[in-house]
């Protein structure tokens, strides 16, 4: 790791309060420092808390607690129209590319929007902007000029991540950009980011559920579960030589390409645990295979283990 990081994530908390008095512990004491250049992939289930994790990042929601430095800047500290223009630096793709896209804009409109919001170029330089990254994103110029309801799943998204590209950001936020898309289109669009991380030499936080698809594009991974980072490593050795229960669970039910080969599954029991009232001791020994009672009491202390002792960290208490 380098000593100075593009995004560092420091203890970061979200508690949602809710009537009656309870909390939604959706953050608990997050942790993560990022290269730049460097693609980082958050996995795990729906309810672990990634996409709370991204919004408090970019400080669509307030944390709790924790703190977030980008280049080195403490974000917490800025006022909001200073995280305004910041967020020139950090975009986001979302999940849902038409709930994204006004309906009422032209495509050329809703990509020349960050463009006059942070009042770059003029008129006619930012239209031969629009036209650069539409063609950047393999779709024609004719695009600008047409709605969003005109264009398919896998087009809308296209046309997010030009959205996403147009105010130059250092780090870009993906949301489970992939996961309302057919498998086919899947492929398409995740070789269109892994272009545009080259070409660009962007920074990737890349959310998904899916560990196959994180594992393709990442070049470390982060194993969340119920609102903390169980495992974190290199992708490569996250997927040779898991070393959390949760994450080895998660391995398994990625399907084997190779014909004839099959891995044994792990079928957890249960689902994620209400967030308001989280489980005493490690948050996910209601459901793991392996626990012993430690596991019931103790929250397990994160741990540096492998070859690579600074690179590959756990949070379990059979390691």
């Amino acid at each position: 790791m380098s000593a100075d990081p593009l995004l560092e994530v420091s203890d970061l908390t979200k508690h949602f309060p809710i009537k009656g008095g309870g909390v939604i512990h959706a953050l608990n004491g997050v942790s993560l420092a990022q290269n730049k250049g460097e693609t980082i992939g958050i996995v795990g289930e729906s309810g672990c808390g990634k996409s709370t994790l991204a919004r408090v990042i970019l400080r669509l929601i307030e944390p709790t607690a924790g703190r977030v430095k980008f280049e080195g800047q403490d974000l917490m500290t800025l006022s909001k129209p200073e995280m305004r223009a910041k967020r020139r630096e950090i975009q986001m793709i979302f999940q849902d590319p038409f709930a994204s896209l006004d309906p009422r804009f032209t495509i050329g409109a809703a990509i020349e929007e960050p463009l006059i919001i942070h009042k770059l170029g003029d008129k006619k330089e930012r239209q031969v902007k629009v036209h650069e990254l539409l063609a950047m994103v393999g779709l024609g110029a004719d695009a600008a000029s047409r709605y969003p309801h005109e264009f398919s799943g896998g087009q809308r998204q296209r046309i997010g991540i030009a959205r996403a590209l147009a105010v130059d950001p250092k780090l870009i936020i993906a949301d489970e950009p992939v996961s309302a898309l057919d498998v086919s289109i899947q492929s398409q669009v995740l070789n269109l980011l892994v272009k545009l991380r080259e070409r660009l030499g962007l920074s990737f936080l890349f959310i998904s559920h899916d560990l196959a698809v994180v594992r393709y594009i990442s070049d470390r991974i982060a194993v969340m579960y119920l609102g903390q980072i169980v495992e974190f490593g290199e992708a490569d050795t996250i997927y040779r030589d898991a070393a959390h229960p949760y994450t080895e669970a998660l391995i398994s039910a990625v399907p084997e390409p190779t014909p004839g080969r099959r891995q044994q599954r792990i079928v957890l029991e249960g689902d994620v645990h209400d967030p308001e009232t989280p489980p005493s001791g490690c948050p996910f020994h209601p459901r793991c295979p392996k626990a012993i009672a430690i596991c019931q009491t103790e929250i397990p202390a994160k741990k540096s283990i492998g070859p690579d002792a600074s690179g590959h960290i756990v949070r379990c208490h059979l390691q």
